[in-house]
């Protein structure tokens, strides 16, 4: 059996081992226990935890201990937005315990000429934000060839809000960088590329703690093509109540501004976050948001990253995520606090594999109910449309049921009579089964709604065929 691993063990300065004590903690996490040793031996570390795992404390002990208050800067670490980096400061600033190292925080937004002032007094620790770095060291507050550790947070994150050239041209100035340690989520391209061009021969970690604690909301899923998802979402927003706030993801960027779009259209007093944001402006709209005066965000997944509002009684996945694990962190955003919630997903046909691979793998119960009904007087976002492609197969056909049993027609003169009659080619029907009293017709997508409008209007054999959709 594996001995579990103590902070005591590691024989830490003095300063940080009874800062530590004083917070309580015993046994590291999972990523703490893989990156700590290796980054006090002065290796470069590539290291994938996600929020709430105990990276700031896996990167910030071994810094501590590489620095001194000398008053002189001796580290530097990115984070993407000012709320992570003070957040990140604070915590080592707990960590260092009584050591007396001088942290500063760089981030815009805020009063530059008092962030000069407390840079030029010297500091042995910067946190800061990758655009107001840039800006200091434009106007000598910081000298970034003389840094020899780099830490790089929430790598993807910095990706996502568009800040990969201000971050390489950051580590292009640090001539003297001696470590690096770079932290993410998630490894799209660009971070795996900037992981190999930023470290030497770095040593991969990982968070193993990934046990998801599943919320325990109300979940439900819509079966719904991409045409009728406005009309789905406007039915969700009008069961709301006035005190509600509604948090709405997409995969992509692209989306979160169409959708934002769509719904201002309508009258929804809606905001949207993604990456391309400037800074000040996505802190802005956060605030908004966290203090009631925006009910409803839409947002992709790594944007959204961190956000931490009580009051979200609703999440909807206007897309489906790709991974399981993205839709646990997704709903987890409502039912905070023991509060009641909801979680509602849009799915189309060829996505209910997909919805059922996420429920089986949380042991989840995801029923696929119809969009809910709107109250007395509510007002429909979008009109209803007929979906032909969600109701085709994946060959491209949709069934017709006929009332016509098998003792009025046969297969080839019912198939004969329909292509004449519509005048289509033969390949738009299909196979065609005749039951007793009705008979269903495969008919291609692309022709279907002419098919039917001529069925409608046309007898075989005297008889009314009465032509309905089968879903």
């Amino acid at each position: 059996m594996m001995t579990k691993r103590r902070f005591i063990d590691w024989g830490l300065e003095k300063e940080v081992s009874e800062a530590i004590q004083e917070l309580g903690w015993d046994e590291p996490t999972e990523i703490q226990v893989e990156a700590i040793p290796v980054a006090r031996r002065g290796e470069d570390i590539v290291g994938q935890a996600r929020t709430g795992s105990g990276k700031t404390a896996a990167f910030g002990i071994p810094i501590i201990e590489s620095c001194k208050p000398e008053r002189t800067v001796q580290a530097l670490i990115l984070c993407p937005t000012r709320e992570l980096a003070v957040q990140v400061a604070d915590e080592i600033g707990t960590l260092q315990g009584k050591k007396g190292l001088a942290i500063a925080t760089v981030y815009g937004g805020t009063d530059i000429e008092k962030q000069s002032k407390i840079l030029n007094s010297g500091v042995d620790l910067i946190v800061g934000t990758p655009g107001r770095v840039i800006d200091m060291t434009k106007r000598g507050h910081i000298e970034l060839p003389k840094i020899g550790i780099f830490c790089l947070d929430e790598a993807d994150r910095m990706l996502d809000m568009g800040f990969f050239p201000d971050v390489l041209w950051i580590v292009e100035k640090m001539t003297e960088r001696r470590q690096t340690l770079l932290f993410s989520a998630t490894f799209p391209q660009e971070v795996l590329d900037a992981a190999e061009e930023f470290t030497r021969d770095p040593t991969h970690v990982m968070s193993e703690d990934l046990e998801v604690e599943v919320p325990e909301i109300d979940q439900f899923a819509i079966k719904v093509g991409r045409i009728n998802k406005m009309w789905a979402l406007g039915r969700i927003i009008g069961n709301m109540s006035d005190r509600d706030q509604m948090l709405i993801f997409t995969n992509t960027k692209r989306m979160v501004d169409m959708l934002d779009e769509r719904l201002g259209r309508q009258g929804v007093d809606s905001v949207s976050l993604h990456g391309d944001m400037a800074q000040n402006k996505r802190e802005r709209i956060l605030d908004q948001f966290k203090d009631g005066g925006k009910r409803i965000l839409v947002a992709t997944d790594v944007a959204a990253r961190g956000i931490d509002v009580d009051g979200i009684t609703h999440v909807v996945n206007y897309d489906l995520p790709d991974e399981t694990e993205s839709y646990v962190h997704r709903i987890g955003r409502t039912g905070r606090m023991g509060r009641s919630g909801q979680a509602w997903s849009f799915v189309s046909g060829q996505e209910i594999g997909m919805l059922d691979k996420i429920a089986n793998t949380w042991g989840m119960s995801i029923p696929i109910v119809e969009a809910p009904e709107l109250p007395d007087g509510g007002k429909e976002l979008s009109k209803q449309k007929e979906d032909w492609d969600e109701l085709s197969d994946s060959f491209g056909m949709v069934t017709v049921c006929l009332s016509l049993g098998k003792k009025e027609a046969n297969k080839f003169a019912l198939s004969e009579w329909i292509v004449r009659e519509a005048r289509v080619p033969d390949v738009t029907i299909g196979e065609i089964s005749l039951g007793e009293s009705e008979t269903t017709v495969e008919v291609h997508v692309k022709k279907a709604s002419y098919v039917i409008d001529v069925l409608k209007s046309r007898k075989f054999g005297g008889r009314k065929l009465n032509p309905s959709l089968v879903n």
